[in-house]
């Protein structure tokens, strides 16, 4: 260590130690050394989820705890799964950073040698898993070539800051160009930075539009009425005939909006802006656009949202989006030169008539500004936060994630009553137990309780057609509960089946909640 310190390292990492007598010593060594160098303690366990002396996750992270250590983890021995269930363990015995670098699987003698079997893209998947359970380092150990460290940087790059806040930030103070941090945070992998002023800060230039002057959607969110809306995927290729088909008839029965999402999933389909302006001009119906940072940098949105309000397009919904990986292009890169936050705020400062650096554009952008929210997020006080942000930022309404858990919607709503802006609740009618399955393990921020699948479950046994009746009588029940808690609902429409969104509404030519 003395050899290595002189050499001018910045960090010990102790690694691979089965004995917490042996790597208290390592420690110890460590801080004899060099008092300021960061040390990282990590451990190895094996697949019952111990130590070779039987230590237990959470015996690791209390005797950790009281080692004089900068991080504590895992690494080596066993493969993403393992590790990831151990460090959720630690995670509710320790207040310290985690870090976590498992192999890539566990070993299979292929030919005389052993080789590591585990993708790239699993990998990745876990380390998101690990970064949510409460891991601030994620790596991998054996197995791990330069492909899997090049998937993980790319599966995690939506979940960690870009630009590093420096200094205090006072509400309403914070300069352009700083994060969007608050005093006193870590710098957790989950505290996504902005370029903008976000918490606070309101724009000078011109007075915007009154938000109820914006659209008819706005208009009935600023009466205090129900707004109804349904979300279409936009088609894969140029052919949209079908989909204006669809949208026609939700026109006819009344609903307020069509939801348009913007590639969900990192799916490559056509631009949701594109989509917006072919439905509203040919079927005149209005839209809720959304739109992500994944795939365009600053300059990209600036000239598109300049763009979509000069042809008349006014609701917007503003979401960070899905990494490439999820899709079917996971050779693709993301951008995310700013996250939700900084964009809504850049949105802010467009309907206030001024451009990111407060220069002024002329007449100002007309949108009802929009973002998500996961009422059902695996870390609530981030995402409570991140909600703080926007509405500060300037959010105006926000649309859930499909809800499946009325008592989880209920709480979220008391925990943001001091910052509540018009709720929109996400629901979603399933339509097999594999759907529900689907959506359970691998659709970002959707969380369908047991009971659920479990009744889509009993219900595919009998047919199909009990499935999908089974998902619409759900959805319904989800509605009814949900209604007086909230100002509207967006009904996803399943695989575009239209009629199954209408069905959640009842069926009438009307849909009223």
């Amino acid at each position: 260590m003395t050899a290595l310190k002189d050499g001018g390292v910045d960090c010990f990492l102790l690694e691979t130690f089965g004995d917490l007598a042996e790597i208290a010593q390592a420690v110890r060594a460590a801080r004899a050394v060099d008092a300021t160098i960061p040390v990282i303690a990590q451990m190895t366990i094996g697949v019952d989820g111990r130590t070779s002396y039987g230590a237990s996750p959470e015996d690791l992270a209390r005797t950790l705890d009281t080692l004089e250590v900068d991080v504590i983890g895992l690494n080596c021995s066993v493969g993403p799964q393992a590790i990831l269930e151990a460090i959720e363990k630690m995670a509710s015995a320790t207040r310290r950073k985690l870090s976590a670098q498992p192999n890539a699987g566990m070993p299979r003698d292929v030919g005389g040698r052993s080789m590591y079997m585990a993708s790239p893209e699993y990998m990745a998947s876990y380390a998101r898993h690990l970064i949510h359970a409460g891991a601030k380092i994620v790596g991998g150990c054996c197995g791990t070539t330069p492909d899997h460290i090049r998937a993980i940087v790319s599966g995690v790059r939506p979940l960690a800051p870009r630009i590093v806040g420096t200094g205090k930030r006072e509400r309403g103070t914070e300069p352009a160009g700083t994060g969007s941090r608050e005093p006193g945070t870590d710098n957790s992998a989950t505290n996504l930075g902005s370029r903008f002023p976000v918490p606070g800060s309101q724009p000078k230039g011109v007075a915007p539009v009154p938000f109820a002057e914006r659209s008819h959607f706005a208009a009935k969110i600023a009466k205090g009425e129900m707004v109804t809306s349904v979300e279409i995927v936009p088609p894969r290729g140029v052919d949209a005939s079908k989909m204006l088909f669809d949208v026609a008839a939700l026109k006819r029965a009344g609903v307020d909006a069509v939801n348009v999402p913007d590639g969900p999933r990192a799916q490559s389909r056509m631009g949701a802006m594109m989509t917006s302006l072919l439905i509203e001009q040919q079927v005149g119906i209005e839209t809720v656009t959304h739109y992500c940072c994944r795939d365009r940098n600053l300059l990209g949105m600036l000239s598109d949202l300049l763009g979509a309000s000069a042809i008349g397009l006014r609701n917007i919904l503003l979401i960070t989006g899905d990494p490439p990986k999820m899709g079917p292009y996971p050779d693709a890169t993301a951008v995310f030169d700013i996250d939700a936050i900084g964009l809504t705020n850049l949105v802010n400062n467009l309907n206030h008539g001024l451009d990111p650096g407060g220069n002024p554009i002329g007449a100002p952008t007309r949108y009802a500004i929009g973002v998500g929210v996961n009422p059902a997020a695996v870390d609530p006080a981030t995402e409570l936060k991140r909600f703080e942000y926007k509405v500060d930022a300037g959010a105006e309404y926000a649309i859930t994630q499909p809800v499946f858990d009325v008592a989880q919607l209920e709480r979220f709503l008391g925990e943001i009553a001091h910052v509540r802006i018009p709720i929109i609740a996400g629901i979603w009618p399933l339509v097999s137990v594999r759907n529900a399955e689907f959506l359970a393990n691998e659709v970002p921020g959707v969380v369908v309780p047991d009971s659920v699948i479990t009744r889509m479950r009993r219900a595919n046994e009998k047919s199909k057609d009990h499935a999908v009746a089974e998902g619409i009588a759900i959805a319904r029940e989800m509605l009814g509960c949900v209604k007086s808690a909230v100002q509207g609902v967006q009904v996803s429409a399943p695989f575009g089946k239209v009629e199954l969104a209408l069905r959640v509404f009842g069926g009438e030519p009307a849909p009223t909640v």
